[in-house]
C-alpha cells in the first residue's frame, strides 16, 4: 500500500518554558464579538492598540504565530478558532476586516454569502500566501518507531487528530495518508481502507481543532499527533518534548487569506492581505514555522525539508470534487467514517 522510503525525523529538544512563552505573551483579550480567544498584535502601534484603529481577523486556530509576526507592522484584533467555526461565524454577521482560514471551502461560504469577491484568488498567490505540510509528531526519542503512515496502523499505536467536521486542520491531515494510500485518488477504495482502519482502530479522541488537538496530545493523550509542520514547530518553541517525522509521501496545505466585502476598513484590509505576499511578508511566516508561497522565499529556508512527493488538493481533482466525494456533511465518505466513528 505504501511505498518504503526514507522519512525525515525532526528532533525537538525541551527548551526553557520561559523562551517558549515569549512568543505568545502578547495581550490576551476577550470578547470580540462572535469569537473565541482573541489577541491584540500591533507592532508599531504595541499591544495597547484599542479595537477601533486595529484590523478584526477571524482565523483558524494554529495560525497565531503566522499573525504574531504580520502584527508587528500592522496592529490586528485577532480571533482563533475552528477553521468551519470560524468561517461559520463571519458569514453569521461577526464583524471581521480579513479571514484567514485552514482551507478554501470556508472562504467559498463566504463566498456564497457574499461577503468575499468571487476574484480572492486572483492575486500573486492565489489566495493563499502560506502554507505547511500535514507532518506525525512523535513523543521524544520517538518510542513507538513512528516513520511512516503504515506505522500508524501499528497495534497499540493510538493517534490524535482533529474532527474533519469542524477542523479544517483535521481534513488536511487525513488527505495525506488518503493521498498516499490511494496513489492520489486512482484507488479511492484503498485511501478510504486506510482512514477506515485509522479512525476506528487507533483515533479515539475527536478534538475540535488543531490548537486543541495538540493540547490533547500535549497533556498525554496518544502516541502519535497528525498535524501541521508550523503547529509542530510551535510545540518544540513552546518546550514540548516532542519530535516530528517528514514522512516520504505527505500533503501540501494551503491555508487562505482574504478581505471581507463588508469591511468598514477594506482599504487597509486589501493593502495588509498584499502585503502578506510580499518579500517582506514571506519571510515573516516561513521565520514563524509557515512555508511561505514564494518560492524564492522558501529556497531561502532549508529547514523546511521537500518530501519525496508532496500531494495536492489540484492532484484530487480539486476542492469541489474533494468535498463531494469525502467531506461533504451528509454524503462524504470520510464524513461517514467519522460519524460512525462517534455515534
Amino acid at each position: 500500500m505504501f511505498p518504503r522510503t526514507a522519512s525525515t525525523v525532526r528532533p525537538v529538544a525541551r527548551r526553557a518554558l520561559v523562551a517558549g512563552a515569549a512568543g505568545v505573551a502578547m495581550a490576551m483579550l476577550t470578547g470580540c464579538a462572535g469569537g473565541g480567544a482573541s489577541d491584540v498584535v500591533g507592532g508599531a502601534a504595541s499591544t495597547s492598540t484599542s479595537a477601533g484603529n486595529a484590523l478584526n481577523v477571524y482565523a483558524f486556530s494554529v495560525a497565531k504565530p503566522a499573525f504574531d509576526a504580520l502584527g508587528k507592522t500592522t496592529p490586528l484584533l485577532v480571533s482563533y478558532g475552528p477553521s468551519g467555526d470560524q468561517s461559520r461565524k463571519v458569514a453569521a454577521g461577526a464583524p471581521a476586516d480579513v479571514v484567514a482560514l485552514s482551507i478554501t471551502p470556508d472562504v467559498t461560504r463566504l463566498v456564497s454569502a457574499k461577503l468575499v469577491a468571487s476574484d480572492w484568488t486572483s492575486g500573486p498567490n492565489k489566495g493563499t500566501p502560506f502554507g505547511s505540510v500535514v507532518v506525525i509528531v512523535v513523543r521524544k526519542g520517538n518510542p513507538k518507531g513512528i516513520h511512516d503512515w503504515s506505522d500508524l496502523l501499528k497495534s497499540g499505536v493510538s493517534v490524535v487528530t482533529p474532527n474533519p467536521l469542524s477542523s479544517g486542520s483535521a481534513q488536511w491531515n487525513l488527505l495525506a495518508p488518503y493521498s498516499v494510500a490511494s496513489n492520489g485518488g486512482k484507488d479511492s477504495a484503498a485511501g478510504l481502507d486506510y482512514v477506515t482502519k485509522l479512525v476506528g482502530e487507533h483515533v479515539h479522541t475527536f478534538p475540535t481543532s488543531g490548537a486543541e488537538a495538540t493540547e490533547t496530545f500535549r497533556q498525554g493523550t496518544g502516541d502519535v499527533l497528525l498535524s501541521y509542520e508550523n503547529e509542530a514547530i510551535a510545540a518544540i518553541k513552546a518546550g514540548d518534548a516532542f519530535e516530528y517525522v517528514v514522512p516520504p509521501q505527505t500533503f501540501k496545505i494551503e491555508n487562505a487569506v482574504a478581505v471581507v466585502s463588508t469591511s468598514t476598513k477594506k482599504d487597509a484590509a486589501a493593502a495588509f492581505v498584499a502585503s502578506i505576499s510580499t518579500p517582506a511578508g514571506q519571510e515573516a511566516v516561513a521565520r514563524a514555522g509557515y512555508r511561505p508561497a514564494d518560492a524564492a522565499v522558501l529556497a531561502a529556508h532549508p529547514e523546511f525539508v521537500a518530501p519525496a512527493k508532496l500531494w495536492t488538493v489540484a492532484d484530487l481533482g480539486g476542492w469541489p470534487a474533494v468535498t463531494a466525494s469525502l467531506f461533504d456533511k451528509t454524503t462524504g465518505a470520510i464524513t461517514k467514517i467519522y460519524s460512525k466513528a462517534t455515534t
